[in-house]
């Protein structure tokens, strides 16, 4: 994946949009530190819900509240 400063990028957005658009990835840096991605749309599609869900039930079968409620982590984040 490249790497473009950002006043490299806001200079020569058109050329780094017609590299995106051909399928690259690029990373946008400030003072060396990256703050954005450039990639193509068709990248982040959104997953098959069945997926999602498989995943969400994965995640819940290794994960529990050990007797805590919804309603006691609510309001525990409130105080």
């Amino acid at each position: 994946m490249e790497t473009v400063g950002a006043y490299e990028a806001k200079t020569h957005l058109s050329k780094l949009l017609e590299r995106v658009i051909k399928g690259e990835r690029i990373t946008i840096t400030k003072h060396g530190v990256p703050i954005a991605v450039l990639q193509p749309l068709e990248s982040l599609r959104k997953a098959e819900p069945k997926h999602v869900i498989a995943e969400l039930h994965k995640f819940r079968s290794k994960h529990r509240l050990n007797g805590l409620s919804i309603r006691n982590m609510i309001e525990e984040g409130r105080r």
